[in-house]
């Protein structure tokens, strides 16, 4: 099993920055690929960022590109998403995911993640 933690969010204004980490442990052994979702008040969960820790481009929503990056150090088993130019629809819980494959295509889909952490609050007033 790998257990995921996530950290790092917060209340910022509209335009302003957050950084989240992720911390995995347990059997990150097989790991491939670590993500980042999202999902805001009524709204289904949606696919933020991915990356695969052996490198690659990593992957972005439309929404995010440019402004949010997502990075990984695996000696720390750790999972990043620097996140600028904040806007209010940014505004979700943020989750953290992890997988031991990696769809390029389909990242952005729940079902393609099988580890997934509690999440962190993330407001972004205008």
């Amino acid at each position: 099993q790998v257990q995921l933690v996530e950290s790092g969010g917060g209340s910022v204004q509209a335009g302003g920055s957050l950084r989240l980490s992720c911390a995995a442990s347990g059997d990150t052994y097989s790991t491939r690929s670590m993500g980042w979702f999202r999902q805001a008040p009524g709204k289904e969960r949606e696919g933020v960022a991915a990356i695969q820790t052996g490198g690659g481009v990593p992957r972005y929503a439309d929404s995010v590109k440019g402004r949010f990056t997502i990075s990984h150090d695996n000696a720390r088993n750790m999972l990043f998403l620097q996140m600028t130019s904040l806007k209010p629809e940014d505004t979700a819980m943020y989750f953290c995911a992890t997988d031991n494959g990696w769809d390029g295509y389909y990242w952005y889909v729940e079902r393609h993640w099988t580890h997934w952490g509690q999440g962190t609050q993330v407001t972004v007033s205008s």
